[in-house]
């Protein structure tokens, strides 16, 4: 009497599982990149963008803060719209998934605003956020 045992078949590897798109970092109206145009131009020197980071600063824990950048560095995020350069620092990447940035002018004040869907609350007088 003969017994025939089959041997089990290797499985079919899985066909991997497609990605999900990565949402955009920022998105940047057009007045705001007009007027980092024109901040660029004024500056008088090469620059290689306008860098956006985060810190913690103010009542609620975290400030926006932009400087001119004179290089790219290596683990910058970029950003390119509207003929301009945004270097996102690294460590800001996270707290600024899915930003606008947008500039406005008033009577009193004008300046760059982020609207961050991020934002969990702002500080009474709006130099800070928390997430």
């Amino acid at each position: 009497m003969t017994t025939t045992t089959e041997t089990p078949k290797p499985a079919a590897p899985a066909a991997p599982r497609p990605r999900r798109p990565r949402p955009q970092l920022m998105m940047v109206t057009p007045l705001a990149a007009e007027r980092v145009k024109g901040l660029i131009e004024g500056r008088g020197k090469p620059t290689a963008g306008i860098r956006i980071g985060v810190r913690t600063k103010g009542c609620s824990g975290l400030s926006y803060t932009l400087e001119f950048a004179d290089k790219q560095e290596p683990m910058d995020e970029v950003i390119e719209a509207s003929g301009i350069k945004l270097l996102v620092d690294p460590k800001a990447s996270l707290f600024l998934i899915g930003t606008e940035m947008d500039y406005e002018e008033e009577k009193l004040k004008s300046g760059f605003v982020f609207r961050n869907p991020n934002e969990k609350g702002r500080c009474g007088c709006g130099e800070s956020f928390h997430v």
